[in-house]
């Protein structure tokens, strides 16, 4: 029997009670949570559901907070860059930031845990030679010498919770007190919040899942002073810091901690800077401390009969879901926000814990609710790219997060998510506790490797810039593929270089000297060995953008030869180029129906003489490939996610691993419907990724054909 109820989570609020038992009989809701400035309604505690509880481990509770001004928690932020022009230089150190959301810490010693830097020369300037105004808010720099540029690296007090700061922000809250965050990691505080959370279990004894959002460091988000985003970085360890904290990890690591380790010269360890040992040290710190601290909360949660979930994002600094650490937690759940697929993957491979799900889009906020929004078209276009991930590796529930007051005026989207729920259930029911069939194993290659798995180029929550969304694509594109998709770092290879020997295909991804494509990493001989080894012997190797690139050794892309491609960057002018022919009859190219999209591609990128160019635009070479032994390569400059582009992509795959005569098994010659197997459960299902009908032929697993039309968005279940 298809399951009609359950699966789904549903929010609510105190002033629509009857409304939300209405819809969770439509949208067969098991679950109701409340949300953020909410409380929950008692009525809906008879309804026999499933009920969620946020709870907020370092905020909600101002008292606390202000009453241990010592244990507020805190921030590195570094001033803005300041030129000498006079012999005294005075520095604003909040100039940028929100008062409301930061606080200079005096409290502590700032000459032990500031640092004034020279960045001309990069010198750390001493302690004598410069003081802090508290008055005026400015460092002032004595004998700076005349021209050169200065910055204050500083630590502040988060004063305001910058997700409260973000909700109040958008939702436009008016008559509230700011939410200040508190640190549970220090000592009067971690002792208060176990008590406060005993009490809170002893208090809600109807509550079945305690939500945590999340944990205890909230990633780094600053906002200026006229309160809009300045700064967001969703794996940003900048505000998991405090002496307390910092003392611990020196007596751990053997050596003094600086500032620098995580400022980082101002761009405070972003993804896409390559993490420097001090900075991968101090996340190890983090991550152990935080799982140990964790652990303890949710121990306490399974004392009191309760389930523990965990809210992935907010105060999520310390629990990435893919470390080691992770599964000592004993977490129950995760939940996550869904953007698209690769933040559906990016809950759904999560591992240890007992079910996952995915709050998916829009929120109810009255940022989309309004008159004359469209939540529709959004909630179409969400569940149209996480649907294809859920295919091949489904959460286990999903739901909806916000003020469910604000969708009851917009009947259509209230149709259209109970369709949502019925499809769900259905794809659960057929493809639960099953191995989707895989054409190929492949391998992410990067600096992060598998702590960041699915979240490559992501800002947060599916967001992405310009300048990354030509490789956010690669990863968008494989959420949905029939791959086995893994992430390795370049540490992974030189502890074991036979790990490659379980992979069919590596791709790296990004701009050159980025945490992506591995900068300095490839001066490390090793490194290049062991990729090109692999590849020489019969491996595939997919470079988008500026794989391998760092310019050392006569060489931009460190792997050019392996590749077949280099970047002029203007050392090799002198040298002419002859091989501009272009080959658009090639086994990739063959279901592309226009130019190929390259997104911002890639400007000065040329081919060397035997390497086979598919695609080049004003001699500048765009897609391209290339044999090297045994093994192939495939040079592509970028690859924005389309179903035309995911196809491109599939083509590469097989082409690079030799599986040109095994394209028919599985497949759809439309590339707008996918087929999806699975064959220990003895079905297969062929799914129309549009919202137009769509025609095509499938091909099944023994190579067999039939022709098929599809309506909009429709989804069909076969039995193999």
């Amino acid at each position: 029997m298809r399951e009609r109820t359950g699966r789904v989570t549903i929010p609510t609020n105190l002033d629509i009670v009857p409304e939300t038992i209405e819809l969770m009989k439509r949208w067969g809701a098991d679950a109701i949570r409340d949300c953020d400035g909410t409380e929950f309604p008692k009525e809906l505690v008879e309804t026999g559901a499933k009920i969620y509880a946020t709870y907020y481990t370092t905020r909600k509770d101002n008292e606390w907070a202000k009453k241990n001004p010592d244990e507020v928690q805190q921030c590195y932020i570094m001033s803005a860059f300041y030129t000498a022009v006079d012999k005294t230089l005075k520095i604003p150190l909040m100039k940028g930031i929100s008062k409301e959301l930061m606080e200079v810490n005096t409290r502590d010693d700032i000459r032990r845990w500031w640092e004034v830097i020279d960045r001309s020369t990069g010198a750390v300037v001493d302690c004598t030679q410069w003081e802090y105004e508290e008055e005026s808010g400015n460092v002032i720099i004595h004998d700076a010498e005349l021209f050169h540029e200065y910055t204050v690296s500083f630590l502040a007090y988060i004063i305001w919770d910058p997700v409260h700061m973000y909700n109040a922000v958008t939702n436009e809250w008016k008559d509230f007190e700011h939410q200040i965050t508190f640190d549970v990691r220090q000592p009067k505080t971690h002792k208060y919040s176990m008590e406060r959370l005993k009490k809170y279990c002893e208090e809600h004894p109807y509550v079945n899942v305690i939500r945590y959002t999340t944990f205890f460091h909230q990633f780094t988000l600053l906002f200026d002073e006229l309160k809009r985003e300045k700064y967001v970085d969703w794996y940003g360890y900048s505000a998991s810091v405090s002496p307390y904290i910092l003392e611990q990890f020196e007596k751990e690591v053997g050596y003094r901690f600086r500032p620098e380790f995580i400022i980082d010269q101002g761009y405070y360890n972003n993804q896409y800077r390559v993490p420097s040992k001090e900075f991968l040290d101090f996340q190890a710190f983090q991550r152990r401390e935080v799982a140990k601290l964790a652990k303890e909360m949710v121990d306490i949660t399974h004392e009191y009969g309760k389930e523990a979930m965990m809210f992935l994002g907010d105060h999520w600094i310390g629990t990435e879901p893919f470390m080691k650490e992770f599964a000592t937690i004993g977490l129950d759940a995760v939940v996550g926000s869904v953007g698209n697929g690769s933040t559906l993957r990016l809950i759904s491979d999560i591992e240890g814990v007992k079910y996952t799900e995915g709050r998916f889009l829009p929120y109810f906020f009255p940022d989309t609710f309004h008159e004359g929004g469209d939540p529709v078209k959004e909630a179409k276009e969400n569940w149209i790219t996480a649907r294809r991930a859920i295919l091949r590796k489904p959460i286990d529930r999903i739901g909806y997060g916000g003020y469910l007051k604000l969708t009851l005026d917009f009947p259509e989207f209230l149709d259209y998510v109970e369709s949502v729920c019925n499809e769900f259930r259905e794809l659960y029911e057929n493809i639960r506790q099953t191995t989707p069939y895989c054409v190929k194993k492949v391998a992410v290659l990067n600096s992060w490797g598998k702590i960041r798995s699915w979240g490559c180029h992501m800002v947060h929550h599916a967001l992405y810039q310009k300048q990354n969304y030509s490789y956010a694509g690669i990863i968008e594109a494989l959420s949905g593929a029939p791959f086995e998709v893994s992430f390795l770092s370049f540490d992974d290879i030189l502890a074991d270089p036979s790990l490659l020997k379980e992979i069919d295909v590596i791709i790296n991804v990004g701009d050159g000297d980025t945490a992506h494509t591995g900068g300095a990493a490839w001066e490390n001989p090793a490194v290049a060995a062991a990729i090109r080894k692999f590849v020489y012997e019969g491996g595939g190797f997919i470079g988008v953008g500026e794989p391998s690139g760092h310019a050392y050794q006569g060489h931009y892309l460190q792997l050019a030869d392996l590749i077949g491609v280099e970047k002029e960057t203007g050392f090799t002018l002198n040298y002419d180029k002859y091989n501009w022919e272009e080959h658009p009859e090639h086994f990739i190219l063959q279901d592309i129906t226009k130019p190929v999209d390259f997104g911002e591609g890639k400007k000065n990128m040329y081919a060397y003489a035997d390497t086979e160019i598919l695609v080049q635009r004003d001699r500048e070479v765009q897609m391209a490939v290339n044999e090297f032994g045994k093994g192939r390569s495939v040079y592509i400059s970028g690859l924005p996610y389309s179903f035309e582009n995911s196809r491109i992509l599939y083509r590469s795959i097989l082409w690079s691993a030799h599986g040109e005569d095994i394209l028919h098994c599985w497949y759809s010659e439309n590339f707008n419907v996918e087929v999806h197997a699975y064959v220990e459960n003895g079905k297969y299902c062929v799914v129309n990724n549009t919202y137009e009908p769509q025609e095509t032929t499938v091909y099944c697993g023994d190579g067999s054909s039939f022709f098929l039309k599809l309506e909009a968005n429709e989804i069909k279940w076969y039995s193999i």
